[in-house]
């Protein structure tokens, strides 16, 4: 069995660190090199950076910022936010990305993800996978930042995207952002019972037993947070945390 992994999910916004809460709200953290130094200390087995306004600025990723981060950083880390194009995804792990998350493009160039997966293979390409009930309280994936309703059902598109080619799906429930009340653990066991890649969940965790659930209810290869590595106590004061080797033995094992 692969070890599970315990994955702290940073957010970009004009090269610096914000945490949102439901995808809005957001509120400045910090540098993300700082930060980067502090999870090396820590130990910590990978990031996730994902650029929140890259695809409705429409902008190119930031290059300069992921080398000076790929420059610090001593575990292998995720980028996301506005990848449509192939000559990206070389420039990105030309500037030491080891994987890219692709969101929107997935949804609007579905053959992008194929061609993708083709040129760099499979563990490289992780599909990006928002989604929250509407109004009637039906559960679709979203893109564009969460804005707008694709109108697929999560399962169905998680398992499109593994046929596509994608090496692993970074689960994110919208609704549970930055709320720290628990992850979605339903919606994660049907996802992983539907596909044979790995589950990266995220959205939710307030406390470490989160992770225990994500793992074994939830059945998910990987466990993302951000505001449970950030902030502390009710006044959600700028901390960055991560657990010692004692507690995620203790997580990892039950």
């Amino acid at each position: 069995m692969a070890l599970k992994r315990i994955i702290p999910c940073l957010l970009l916004r004009d090269n610096g660190l914000v945490k949102t809460i439901k995808f809005k709200d957001s509120t400045y953290i910090g540098d993300p090199i700082n930060a980067v130094k502090i999870f090396n200390e820590k130990e910590v087995d990978e990031l996730v950076f994902l650029d929140i306004d890259a695809t409705k600025d429409r902008k190119e990723p930031p290059y300069e910022l992921i080398g000076d981060i790929a420059t610090e950083c001593f575990m292998p880390f995720c980028y996301g936010g506005g990848i449509k194009t192939i000559d990206q995804i070389r420039r990105l792990i030309a500037s030491g990305a080891e994987k890219v998350a692709i969101n929107s493009a997935a949804f609007y160039n579905p053959q992008f993800i194929k061609e993708a997966a083709t040129i760099f293979g499979s563990s490289t390409i992780v599909i990006s996978i928002d989604y929250k009930k509407n109004l009637f309280g039906k559960t679709s994936v979203y893109v564009n930042g969460g804005k707008k309703n694709t109108k697929k059902d999560p399962i169905t598109y998680a398992i499109e995207m593994e046929k596509l080619g994608a090496g692993e799906l970074f689960l994110n429930a919208i609704e549970r952002d930055g709320v720290m009340n628990g992850y979605d653990i339903e919606m994660i066991r049907e996802i992983t019972d539907a596909v044979s890649i790995p589950v990266i969940a995220c959205g939710g965790a307030g406390e470490l037993n989160d992770f225990k659930e994500a793992f074994y209810q939830g059945r998910a290869s990987a466990a993302a947070a951000g505001s449970l590595f950030v902030f502390q106590g009710k006044k959600r004061g700028v901390l960055i945390s991560y657990p010692d080797p004692t507690e995620i033995k203790e997580i990892i094992n039950n």
